[in-house]
């Protein structure tokens, strides 16, 4: 049975600003099987999710929550749990490669580690506490997915070119978390998938500096990638949880 099929869908978005998380949003508002959708969103919202709030204030609802902080992802949740009593899927689209200072590396020589602190903070650690706090809203008897956006770059196996030290280790760590929780989830909400995603090269401010190199018919707008992983996620089956899936529904190497 797929998560869609569930009656009246909800969803958690977390990290719906920009990017990835936004256009989930949009096209699950425009789903008639999605009930409410919950998105986070780090100080203060775009201007996208605002006017997408006026659009549907009865079905969007807004939530301040960074991400490296454990208490606001705890008030976050107790906040979703006073509105609904249950989430059928929950998207982490939270991502960090490049701000300011912080570059990917491209030798031993550009590593600092506060740097790397950053990454895992946000790539892995983030994804890893929102696991451990959403539980409740999981364990419920219909079919559910926490799907955490991960890269291609973080498979160990598929590294042949380097580099990119502090990005690749934290989508790898990613990858280490949700597997593990996927192995606690089946004892504790065994009606729940966890699974890793690999969007592909999107169109977002993320991958601008690095589009150059990308072939025209691999790099695909937001609306795009987004289609293709709803589809990733509605075909999943059972034995898919704790998987590493590429956009158009392949295994990934760890």
């Amino acid at each position: 049975m797929s998560v869609f099929e569930s009656e009246s869908v909800n969803v958690l978005v977390v990290g719906a600003n920009q990017g990835i998380g936004l256009g989930f949003v949009q096209n699950l508002l425009r789903d008639d099987r999605i009930g409410r959708v919950c998105v986070t969103h780090r100080n203060l919202a775009s201007a996208e999710l605002t006017t997408l709030w006026g659009q549907y204030p009865h079905r969007l609802d807004l939530i301040s929550m960074d991400i490296t902080d454990e208490a606001q992802i705890a008030q976050g949740i107790a906040q979703i749990q006073h509105q609904i009593d249950k989430l059928h899927l929950v998207l982490y689209c939270v991502g960090f490669l490049h701000e300011g200072s912080i570059q990917p590396e491209k030798s031993l020589q550009q590593i600092r580690a506060e740097h790397l602190l950053r990454y895992f903070q946000v790539n892995s650690i983030g994804a890893v506490l929102l696991a451990k706090h959403v539980l409740p809203l999981l364990k419920h008897s219909d079919r559910s997915v926490f799907a955490s956006i991960s890269a291609k770059v973080g498979s160990i196996g598929d590294n042949h070119l380097g580099g990119w030290y502090g990005y690749r280790a934290s989508k790898a760590a990613l990858n280490m978390f949700m597997r593990t929780t996927a192995i606690e989830y089946s004892r504790k909400s065994p009606q729940t998938l966890v699974v890793m995603l690999h969007p592909g090269t999107t169109d977002t401010r993320l991958s601008q500096p690095f589009q150059r190199s990308v072939l025209p018919d691999k790099l695909f707008p937001v609306e795009q990638s987004v289609t293709q992983l709803l589809a990733v996620i509605e075909a999943l089956r059972p034995d898919d949880s704790g998987q590493f899936f590429s956009w158009d529904g392949s295994r990934l190497l760890w």
